[in-house]
């Protein structure tokens, strides 16, 4: 759950930055609204709906009251994702065939073509 903490507090931060980035472009609308920001870890979320932090660490700590501080200003929304939704999978681990197969194509990725392929070999 670490992890996870840290992730959603360096996302947060991004999400922070980016929306002050947008708050300068005068085309785009206003109020600016909060950066969705999608996790698989219940325990996780649960700890940062909560006010206090009771870890014994403090580096999670801070984290923790970063997390906060976004969200109530509400510069993110932090969401839960089922792991089989989850789209950064294939980044961070091996998966099966099918699962890459599916989250590829909720990605918007197009499928490989193997005839689309073709064999390039150097002339010696």
């Amino acid at each position: 759950m670490e992890a996870e903490m840290i992730a959603l507090a360096t996302a947060s931060e991004e999400a922070s930055w980016l929306r002050s980035l947008l708050a300068e472009i005068p085309l785009w609308e206003r109020p600016i609204p909060a950066v969705l920001i999608h996790c698989d870890s219940t325990a996780a979320i649960a700890k940062i709906e909560n006010r206090f932090y009771n870890g014994k660490k403090r580096q999670i700590r801070r984290k923790h009251n970063t997390i906060r501080e976004f969200l109530s200003t509400g510069a993110v929304r932090v969401d839960h994702v089922r792991t089989e939704n989850n789209l950064a999978d294939p980044l961070t681990k091996g998966l099966a065939r099918e699962k890459v197969h599916n989250t590829s194509k909720l990605m918007g990725l197009l499928p490989l073509e193997r005839r689309s392929l073709t064999m390039v070999t150097r002339p010696n």
